[in-house]
């Protein structure tokens, strides 16, 4: 815990500094456009915020956080989606299966939890669809809710079952994989900006190069095999093969909510402006991360 304790407060610290040396940027280079990098730094406060409170607290309160968590970034999801009417029955089956997806983690029941969302939810949601509402639009409204239950609720909430999982080490490898990932984030998203120049998809994300994607992940790698030590009972071998583990599940989660974003928001740009300052944009990467790192580790090592 002491662990745990000092980590956030050099996170926060840097985090102070980062914001502090933004606004004097700002104020130096008033010529520039430093919006979307302004939404980024308020966005990162809150993600601190919600996983301070899932890290230091109880299995109960770090529950409740990261379920708050996962419905807001479905909700996120669901306001890019073009909808109708009949639609909204299959969003309100969407939001009552989070709590159902909470409750098995918190029963501690590893095998409805890995299947209740890929296999019973995936089967039988499309009911709630069909009864009544006709056939137009089905497939696409049942398919994007389905991507979105998998991304925000299923991924999101492994960084639940750390806990359970493991109780002993399971808020600090939380911690360990949120730092990692939103490192590489922001690591990825400086170094595109400022010295990227081969983009790798340029229609969906211009912000994401293979400059800031090798930089990142070099940074990353090194990162985790300085702190792993601190915060996991990884062995050192592991220490650099989640930092490269995290890179590149950053990378694809990045990549595919961009792709996702651009063919869900096509001419819409009142959307695509509100879009920018949610959730959704901060948790993509650990969307894709968390439930890949759960996985990796659970398979490798008894404690979990």
């Amino acid at each position: 815990m002491n662990n745990t304790f000092v980590t956030l407060l050099i996170i926060t610290i840097c985090l102070a500094v980062f914001h502090l040396s933004f606004i004097i940027l700002k104020r130096v280079q008033k010529d520039k456009d430093f919006s979307d990098l302004s939404v980024r730094i308020k966005t990162w406060w809150g993600m601190v915020a919600v996983f301070t409170v899932a890290t230091l607290f109880s299995p109960n309160i770090s529950l409740v956080a990261l379920f708050i968590l996962c419905f807001f970034s479905l909700k996120d999801y669901f306001s890019m989606m073009k909808t109708r009417k009949v639609d909204r029955q299959l969003f309100l089956w969407a939001y009552l299966s989070i709590p159902l997806q909470f409750y098995w983690i918190y029963i501690g029941w590893y095998g409805m939890f890995i299947v209740f969302i890929p296999v019973y939810v995936f089967l039988f949601l499309p009911l709630a669809r069909i009864i009544g509402n006709g056939t137009v639009g089905f497939l696409r409204s049942v398919s994007s809710t389905q991507w979105g239950l998998m991304l925000m609720v299923f991924g999101l909430s492994h960084l639940a079952y750390f806990q359970i999982a493991t109780p002993e080490y399971g808020a600090n490898l939380v911690l360990f994989l949120v730092v990692l990932t939103q490192l590489h984030d922001l690591i990825q998203y400086v170094v595109s900006i400022y010295i990227g120049k081969k983009k790798v998809a340029p229609s969906a994300n211009p912000n994401i190069t293979w400059e800031g994607f090798i930089v990142a992940t070099f940074v990353t790698t090194g990162i985790s095999y300085n702190i792993f030590e601190y915060l996991t009972p990884l062995t050192p071998l592991f220490g650099i093969i989640s930092g490269l583990l995290i890179s590149i599940a950053c990378f694809g989660g990045s990549l595919t909510i961009s792709f996702l974003k651009r063919d869900l928001l096509i001419g819409d740009e009142v959307k695509k402006a509100a879009l920018k300052k949610s959730y959704l944009n901060r948790v993509d990467s650990l969307a894709y991360s968390a439930p890949i790192f759960f996985h990796v580790i659970r398979y490798y090592f008894d404690f979990m």
